[in-house]
């Protein structure tokens, strides 16, 4: 066999092994959550959602080829109170007729040192599409990859809680989302 065919067949071989790899790795849900913090006049309201899932090819020796995908059920949004949830699935909210999902997609991952990460990709809620940092920590505990972290937003840039709801001394601009995922078959740290 000619060198460049063993050479062509190892590269099969370990693009084989790291897409397998990658295969197992998954996202246990039950051990997940992705939550939301505002404050309404001036008393800290906390929410989640109840559907996200997401896409995880994590190789902390590999950073470079590994992705994150989440995408998030606007519509499964609580905060505890029926009256308000059914308001935040309408139009001036999340409009989940017309947007039912918020995504985050990875376009860099990298180390930045003592467990923790940044995350860079695109924001998409509402249809407002923006390039975010999301700082990250991951942590490996009883066989899961536990990846934590939170990052502010600003509702008014993607168009929650428009017309009368705009006025910030209802309900902030700011918006505190925190997250755990709890991802399996990552190799260790």
């Amino acid at each position: 066999m000619k060198t460049s065919s063993l050479i062509a067949v190892a590269a099969l071989s370990v693009l084989n092994l790291t897409a397998a790899a990658w295969a197992e790795q998954s996202l246990a849900a039950d051990q997940s959550e992705i939550k939301f913090t505002f404050k309404q006049l001036g008393v800290p309201v906390t929410g989640h959602f109840k559907t996200f899932g997401a896409d995880v090819k994590l190789n902390p020796k590999d950073l470079a080829g590994s992705s994150v995908n989440v995408k998030v059920d606007t519509g499964s949004a609580t905060i505890g109170v029926p009256e308000t949830e059914s308001e935040l699935a309408k139009k001036p909210w999340f409009d989940t007729a017309q947007f039912p999902q918020a995504s985050f997609s990875s376009s860099s991952i990298k180390a930045v040192g003592d467990g923790q990460y940044e995350a860079q990709g695109k924001l998409n809620i509402k249809g407002v599409s923006t390039d975010v940092t999301v700082p990250v920590k991951l942590q490996q505990t009883n066989g899961a990859t536990i990846a934590t972290g939170e990052i502010p937003l600003q509702r008014l840039n993607f168009k929650i809680g428009e017309g009368e709801w705009s006025d910030t001394s209802m309900v902030a601009d700011e918006v505190k989302v925190t997250f755990k995922l709890a991802i399996n078959g990552v190799d260790p740290l």
